[in-house]
């Protein structure tokens, strides 16, 4: 939910030839968006000054699954290997431009270099995905030709049941560092699952059963701009997509990930895995 967007953000765009996302009619109520901290979705370029908070360097081969997407060659957001021909990522990465203008890299601990470099052939978003309350906040990337796999990519399993509050889990993603640049090395930070009931509270009743939240109790652990779209997950096993929040690693405030579990059979139908 991005509390700073207002309904003249509302409109239909074309994101590949094959699909467009449905016009959705509803407004927030400024009483109680005006209460929470600046919130909204956290590809690279959505805000400046954000990264995985409170994290670790991490090394590709621990995370062969994660990728980069790029528009135009710039760091969006992240994303993971499903299949050899499908990555995973948010609605709100590929809500605009269209396939011609992304790529993803695999197999690189640096998103601008090495690895592998493979061009979308065709974005599908959930036909309910709102920009509004960023509900059913998923993207598929179909890639051209096939994804090579090897020791340093390879593809995630995805959950089936949601996982239990308290469980820990990683997170990983580029994002920006605390000057406003990109970080060029891979990042992951360990949070865990927070009641979903708590998490609606704090968020004004914005989240819905798609999502699922995770952060630490003392703050100063979370994702941020520019991991949109990556895995939220334990093991080779990822639960969450990297969706919105407020702020970043606030005290209170855990991050919001789009529900694998919730969305599995929709990323069943449209591609098989």
């Amino acid at each position: 939910m991005s509390s700073n967007k207002s309904c003249e953000q509302q409109g239909t765009r074309v994101v590949s030839e094959m699909w467009t996302p449905a016009v959705v009619s509803v407004c927030l109520l400024a009483a109680w968006a005006g209460a929470l901290p600046s919130s909204g979705p956290r590809r690279a370029w959505q805000l400046r000054g954000g990264r995985i908070v409170g994290g670790e360097p991490a090394d590709i081969s621990q995370f062969p699954w994660q990728v980069s997407v790029l528009w135009y060659a710039q760091l969006v957001c992240g994303g993971s290997i499903i299949s050899s021909r499908w990555v995973l990522t948010a609605a709100h990465c590929v809500d605009y431009g269209s396939a011609r203008q992304y790529t993803v890299r695999a197999g690189s601990s640096i998103y601008y270099q090495g690895g592998t470099v493979y061009r979308a052939a065709q974005l599908i978003l959930h036909n309910l995905y709102s920009r509004v309350t960023t509900d059913y906040d998923v993207a598929l990337i179909k890639i051209r030709g096939t994804i090579s796999m090897g020791d340093h990519v390879k593809t995630v399993n995805l959950g089936t049941s949601e996982p239990a509050a308290g469980t820990s889990m990683n997170v990983t993603g580029w994002g920006t560092t605390d000057t406003g640049s990109i970080s060029s090395r891979l990042q992951y930070v360990t949070v865990e699952i927070q009641e979903r009931s708590s998490c609606n509270k704090t968020y004004g009743g914005t989240v819905t059963e798609r999502m699922i939240c995770a952060g630490v109790e003392e703050g100063g652990k979370d994702s941020c701009q520019g991991d949109s779209g990556g895995p939220l997950g334990a093991g080779s096993t990822q639960y969450g997509i990297v969706s919105w929040g407020a702020g970043c690693g606030l005290l209170g405030y855990p991050g919001v990930y789009s529900s694998v579990a919730a969305l599995r059979s929709w990323i069943q139908d449209q591609t098989g895995v």
